[in-house]
């Protein structure tokens, strides 16, 4: 049977691509350091993956196992040496620190067989497998590097499902939203995975999905938060925030159109379907849940200073991304690791400081004086 090791046990790991691996007749190894999932991954082998529709229904996946990356090192080189496809939805952040294994068992691999390996990193990050393969090769001798050629080889990717925060009580079921696109940059033919769509260039794909999507959906979490909403699906019930997200998607979507050459009429629809599936009740998905990580989510290559930035660089307008940008300043939420150092920081140095060490920006842009001004009419 063919064979994928895919870093990341968690929901989005087991309900979308590992889920898509083992439908199209891999056996998925999970590897991830959270014991009580590896273990029943092992116990069990097959978990249910629910569709947020008021049928709810389910497909059961079959042929899954674990391995802790912590205290089973050697065997994960040793599935890595067997694996086709070596994947990841583990976080960006994580990447680094995930990478020098990967290294062992592709250093282990490129030793012992021609066999090709194909590495994907399954993140809400441009370019995240770009990243990877840099992490990696940075524990690899030149030897091994030169030894990759023909051998190994590193697409980059975007990702779209929703996954909410489960309560599911110890279960390996995952609740998930019935979308879905998993889009592969390659010029040439790979292993077939189901659902899994190849194109030549990724890059008006992924970063129509990271500035609409993603955009999107931060935008209505941190509306939601500072509107004391709770979930996603209750902040769109209020017209008042469904306009605002609208119009902050109208300044991504003009500048993808004038990047991109989109069409107008067909980017609007992708945008109202965006926001048709962000409805969705059964999700329930909390704000908190979406709003959290701010720091990574005002990141100068990310889904709301990005889009700014290359919106202001086209002399289009940018005031709506500004105002959700000063609403991600507010995401104040305590539980949040991320949220409470982003507030300490601004506590600090002031809005104008934050933004040029998190974001990148100067601190007399105009993106920032607009920031400033939205931030001040929030906290009136």
């Amino acid at each position: 049977m063919k064979t994928a090791v895919h870093f990341g046990a968690g929901n989005i790991g087991r309900g979308f691509i590992g889920a898509l691996f083992s439908q199209s007749g891999y056996h998925v190894t999970f590897v991830d350091i959270a014991e009580q999932v590896i273990n029943k991954l092992n116990e069990e082998q097959q978990y249910d993956v629910k569709l947020a529709t008021e049928e709810q229904e389910s497909v059961t996946i079959k042929n899954v196992s674990g391995l802790n990356n912590m205290t089973e090192e050697q065997k994960v080189v040793d599935a890595i040496k067997s694996a086709t496809y070596l994947t990841t939805a583990i976080g960006p952040n994580i990447l680094p620190r995930i990478a020098g294994l990967m290294a062992k068992g592709i250093a282990a691999r490129v030793k012992e067989t021609n066999e090709k390996l194909y590495v994907i990193a399954c993140e809400n990050q441009i370019s995240a497998t770009d990243l990877l393969k840099g992490y990696i090769f940075e524990s690899l001798d030149d030897e091994t590097k030169a030894a990759l050629e023909g051998k190994v080889y590193f697409f980059n990717s975007a990702v779209d499902r929703i996954v909410p925060i489960q309560n599911n009580q110890g279960s390996l079921d995952v609740l998930v939203e019935p979308y879905f696109e998993w889009v592969v940059e390659a010029t040439e033919e790979i292993p077939h995975v189901e659902g899994m769509k190849i194109v030549p260039d990724l890059g008006p794909f992924i970063e129509r999905k990271l500035f609409t999507v993603n955009t999107g959906h931060a935008v209505i979490a941190y509306l939601g938060y500072l509107n004391k909403k709770q979930t996603i699906d209750q902040t769109l019930a209020d017209g008042e925030i469904v306009a605002q997200v609208r119009a902050t998607l109208e300044e991504t979507g003009n500048y993808l159109i004038h990047e991109y050459k989109l069409d107008a009429n067909e980017h609007q629809h992708y945008i109202e379907k965006i926001i048709s599936r962000f409805q969705n009740r059964f999700l329930n998905d909390d704000v908190t849940r979406v709003g959290r990580s701010p720091l990574r989510k005002l990141g100068p290559n990310d889904r709301l200073v990005k889009p700014a930035v290359e919106a202001e660089k086209a002399g289009l307008s940018f005031t709506n991304l500004a105002r959700a940008i000063a609403s991600a300043l507010l995401f104040d939420y305590k539980q949040d690791e991320e949220a409470v150092k982003l507030q300490a920081l601004l506590a600090e140095k002031g809005i104008a400081g934050t933004l040029k060490e998190v974001s990148g920006l100067s601190e007399d842009s105009a993106i920032t004086k607009e920031v400033e001004r939205h931030y001040n009419e929030l906290t009136k």
